[in-house]
C-alpha cells in the first residue's frame, strides 16, 4: 500500500550521525521526507537552500551551537515570510534547558531514549500547526496586497478630485472649485439627512464602504444601512449610478440617472 508522502520537509539535525540515520529512516517510511544533518552549520546552510523544509527535528546539545541557538538562527534565516516548527531531543530533561527552549518558540519537546510512535505523532500535530500558520502567512500578506490597492485607488480619487476642483475660465485661467461657487446636488437628493448626504458623496468619489466608516468615525455595517438608505429614497438601482448623478462634469448623465 502507497503512503502518503508529506509535501514538508523535515531538518533532522544532531551530531550522533547513528541517530541521525534512524530517524530518517524511521520518519521516510511513515511518509515524511527528510534532510539529514550532523551539525549545526550545515543545518542552517540546508534550511537556507531548500525552502520546502517545514519542520525542524534538533538535538539539544550539540557542539559549536546547542538546539536553541540553531532554532534561533533558523528564525533569522527565515524571517517574517517563512514559517517552520521546531521539536527538540535532549538526552537529560533539564527544567531550565525546557523553558528556555520553549520561550525561544520550540514547539514541543522529546527526551532519549525516543519513543519514535510518540515522536511520529507530534510531527503530525506539528504539521498540521504550521499549516495554520502558512494559512496566517497568506491571509496577512494577501491584506497587505488590498490595504496597499485601497489606498492607490483612493489617492487617484484625491488626484481626480484635485483635477476637477479646477476648471478653465473664459479667459483660460483656472477657477477654482470656491471660486466656481458650490456644486449643485440634484433635487433628488434633497430626502436625506445630511449624514446620509455625506455618505453619498462618499460614494461618489468611489470611497469603499470601510473608507467611508474610517472617514465618518462610524461602523462599516452602519455605512451599508446608510447606503442602502440612500438608494431606496433616491430610487436608484446602484452605487454607479449614484456616482454619477453626483460628478460634476456629467450634466447629461445626470439628468438620465436622476430623472424619474
Amino acid at each position: 500500500m502507497n503512503k502518503l508522502i508529506s509535501a514538508v520537509k523535515v531538518l533532522v539535525v544532531d551530531d550522533q550521525p547513528l541517530i541521525v540515520e534512524e530517524l530518517c529512516e524511521f520518519l521516510e517510511s511513515s511518509g515524511f521526507r527528510c534532510v539529514p544533518c550532523e551539525s549545526s552549520q550545515q543545518a542552517l546552510k540546508r534550511f537556507s537552500e531548500d525552502a520546502e523544509i517545514g519542520l525542524v527535528l534538533c538535538d539539544l546539545h550539540m557542539p559549536d551551537m546547542d538546539g536553541i541557538e540553531l532554532v534561533q538562527a533558523l528564525q533569522k534565516v527565515a524571517g517574517r515570510q517563512r514559517a517552520f516548527e521546531a521539536i527538540m531531543l535532549t538526552g537529560r530533561a533539564d527544567k531550565q534547558d525546557v523553558i528556555k527552549a520553549l520561550r525561544a518558540g520550540i514547539a514541543d519537546y522529546y527526551q532519549k531514549p525516543i519513543d519514535l510512535d510518540e515522536l511520529l505523532e507530534g510531527l503530525q500535530r506539528q504539521e498540521a500547526a504550521l499549516q495554520e500558520r502558512k494559512k496566517e502567512l497568506q491571509l496577512g500578506n494577501l491584506n497587505q496586497k488590498l490595504q496597499f490597492l485601497s489606498e492607490s485607488i483612493n489617492d487617484l480619487y484625491e488626484d481626480l478630485d484635485k483635477v476637477r476642483s479646477s476648471r478653465p475660465g473664459l479667459d483660460g485661467e483656472e477657477v477654482s472649485a470656491e471660486e466656481a461657487g458650490p456644486l449643485e446636488i440634484p433635487a433628488i437628493f434633497n430626502p436625506l439627512s445630511p449624514r446620509q448626504l455625506d455618505v453619498a458623496r462618499l460614494v461618489g468619489k468611489g470611497q469603499t464602504n470601510y473608507q467611508i466608516a474610517c472617514d465618518l468615525g462610524i461602523t462599516e455595517n452602519t455605512v451599508k444601512l446608510y447606503v442602502s438608505q440612500v438608494l431606496r429614497l433616491t430610487h436608484m438601482h446602484n452605487r454607479t449610478q449614484l456616482a454619477l448623478a453626483l460628478s460634476p462634469n456629467n450634466s447629461a448623465l445626470r439628468q438620465r440617472v436622476t430623472a424619474h
